[in-house]
């Protein structure tokens, strides 16, 4: 193996998905070519200061206190801005509820509850999919649970809603991203959690 920088030897062996998630990576597998992750004092590569935490968040997993893995939870985001271009204002609103599946009064919702994702801030980066209609009814839900997420730093859990699964990617706590919690896509949650079904 070519020589690497930690973040890339990190990368290679997490693999995370095009959302920016890994699996948790344990310790143990720092062997071989990955023998420079082996974790010091405060594991210096993968602190919030880092490089890697420059474009992921990071979560370490301890046990008495000691790192025992560690595992991204999507991309980094900074607070910012984001109006909605008109094209997809008059698409999205004209589209049935995607939780009650309601069709008058449609609101224009942004996915992500911290409103948060820079790329957003540029219109020509704006894509469809960064939206979903919601009646007024379950736009005022999603907007007091992702205040309860701000305040508390814990995301919805979804089995309030008797789901089986509080999230479908990532867990409990919120950590920089709102991929995989009901409210951020109820559509695709659905799927996700009754894919094993026919």
């Amino acid at each position: 193996m070519a020589k690497q920088t930690k973040k890339d030897l990190f990368l290679d062996l997490a693999r995370p998905d095009d959302e920016g998630f890994s699996r948790p990576v344990n310790v143990d597998e720092f062997v071989g070519d990955y023998e420079p992750l082996r974790l010091g004092n405060g594991g210096s590569w993968c602190r919030d200061d880092g490089s890697l935490a420059q474009t992921f968040n990071i979560r370490r997993n301890k046990q008495k206190g000691r790192i025992v893995s560690v595992e991204l939870q999507g991309f980094k985001k900074t607070p910012i801005r984001k109006p909605i271009p008109l094209r997809i204002k008059s698409l999205v609103s004209s589209q049935r509820c995607a939780v009650l599946w309601v069709g008058n009064a449609t609101e224009v919702d942004h996915k992500d509850g911290r409103r948060d994702d820079p790329r957003l801030a540029d219109p020509s980066q704006v894509e469809l999919d960064d939206f979903q209609p919601l009646s007024k009814a379950a736009n005022n839900a999603k907007r007091q649970h992702c205040k309860e997420c701000r305040t508390t730093g814990n995301r919805f859990d979804a089995k309030q809603l008797v789901y089986s699964v509080g999230q479908v990617k990532g867990n409990g706590k919120y950590n920089g991203t709102c991929v995989g919690c009901y409210w951020n896509d109820p559509a695709r949650f659905n799927a996700a959690v009754s894919a094993n079904y026919q």
